[in-house]
């Protein structure tokens, strides 16, 4: 069995609540937290004028155990947007940097989220002991997000990895594919920090600079999105270097966990967030094992504290010890939003990750469209036990446009390897015809559904 170095972040959250590597224990680490969960309560309550109302019979010195945290109110992404200004804690020129969210699908005011410069140096110093699981001092990483803006991810990451002596190339958001190879053969590139898609469309493509790549790069890290597993595979096999995962969000402050050399699950950030899994229908926590939504509180920010914070994300904490062995709880990768599924007739819950994972594990598909249609719209005619049908139009590469039926059986294929399809629900493949994907598009796919829309459709 071959030897998994420990993540770095143990030794990290053990110093920063002030125990050394041998007195670190789950015990130890989860007193902190709540010590730390009761100051946040206290110091949220006296300074914001949201918390001070929601949490008016609430005294701190109530919650006596991490348990106890689960009887408290959540909030949501609907309280930041109607109610942000009022969850500040500190006066207005204390605050370093303001976030506006994409509130695409939404009402109302958007979603800011405020920083002090106290806050932001928390995410630095995550970036840099988090960043030292696959960088070591003398390294070159390409970061392929944005960076322009002072306090922007890209610009935090620069610094976090200037503190361990990497050097940090700040591309932003890959709006060229050549320039951007051409940065990582001539610069010897040894790590790329990416948007999955973005560096999917990098990895997927045929050119002869794959080979070039292969020699210096030792890792890329995938962040901001969800990743397929197949996506994982692809760049995996492309470029012959390990794949890493991230997980956060603006409203965590940008880091919440990271894959260590396991490569099995996010390692979190413990000393700075308290992380619950709970059940989205009854909002009570579930077992350690059993998917549920992400909860998170934050324990350290100053500028807005955000307690029990309902992200909408849908993951579980493992209960099987990480073999790089960490005594840091480990949650798995993010399946879905509760936002980005949808339910069939049958029960079943369809998902685009789920769909990625088994249309992105057939070789040579660059890009596709799912659009869920019922047999009321008109477009097809069904059986009468087919009340539900999954068109999926595929983009694949140039050399195999005339090899569409060749694809559709693997796609099949891999359909049933599925338990959600098999023969509830009728599947056609359609194929867009070939076109370079568009990587200057941040794009997340979503699943169209079209059932018993009314109107004239496009084909």
């Amino acid at each position: 069995m071959n030897y998994i170095e420990k993540t770095p972040l143990e030794k990290w959250i053990g110093n920063k609540i002030g125990r050394n590597a041998l007195d670190l224990s789950r015990e130890s680490l989860e007193a902190y937290q709540l010590e730390a969960f009761q100051r946040t309560l206290d110091y949220a309550k006296n300074n914001s004028a949201f918390y001070r109302s929601l949490l008016h019979d609430i005294d701190p010195k109530d919650c006596r155990t991490l348990e106890s945290i689960s009887k408290l109110p959540f909030i949501n992404a609907s309280d930041i947007r109607n109610h942000g200004n009022r969850m500040i804690c500190v006066k207005q020129g204390d605050i370093q940097r303001i976030v506006t969210l994409d509130t695409s699908g939404t009402t109302g005011a958007p979603k800011r989220i405020f920083y002090t410069r106290a806050d932001q140096e928390l995410t630095i110093d995550f970036f840099h002991h988090g960043m030292a699981t696959f960088t070591e001092p003398g390294d070159k990483v390409l970061v392929l997000l944005p960076g322009k803006t002072p306090g922007s991810i890209g610009d935090l990451l620069q610094i976090g990895l200037a503190r361990m002596g990497v050097e940090a190339i700040v591309y932003g958001i890959v709006d060229d594919r050549e320039a951007v190879i051409d940065i990582i053969c001539n610069k010897q590139i040894n790590g790329i920090v990416g948007i999955p898609q973005q560096i999917f469309a990098l990895a997927g493509s045929d050119r002869s600079e794959t080979v070039k790549l292969a020699k210096s790069l030792k890792f890329v890290l995938l962040s901001t999105d969800y990743v397929s597993p197949a996506i994982s595979q692809t760049i995996h096999e492309s470029w012959g270097c390990e794949v890493y995962e991230h997980y956060g969000m603006t409203e965590m402050g940008l880091g919440g966990g990271v894959f260590c050399k396991a490569l099995k699950g996010y390692h979190l950030r413990e000393a700075d967030l308290f992380f619950e899994i709970i059940d989205p229908e009854t909002g009570r926590p579930v077992p350690d094992g059993e998917f549920g939504e992400v909860v998170f509180s934050t324990l350290t920010r100053t500028g807005m504290p955000l307690i029990r914070y309902r992200t909408g994300d849908i993951s579980r904490f493992l209960t099987s010890p990480c073999s790089c062995g960490t005594l840091l709880k480990t949650m798995d990768c993010v399946r879905h939003r509760l936002t980005a599924c949808v339910t069939l007739e049958s029960g079943l819950i369809l998902t685009m990750p789920m769909l990625e994972d088994l249309v992105f594990s057939v070789e040579d598909i660059l890009d596709f469209d799912a659009e869920l249609t019922s047999a009321e719209d008109g477009l097809l005619t069904l059986e009468p036990k087919e009340k539900e049908c999954l068109i999926i139009s595929i983009n694949t590469k140039d050399a195999l446009k005339n090899s569409i039926a060749k694809i559709q059986l693997k796609i099949a294929a891999s359909f049933l390897k599925s338990l959600v399809i098999s023969d509830k629900l009728k599947i056609i493949i359609k194929q867009q015809g070939y076109k370079e994907p568009d990587i200057k598009a941040i794009r997340k796919r979503n699943l169209l559904d079209s059932r018993n829309r009314t109107g004239d459709r496009k084909e």
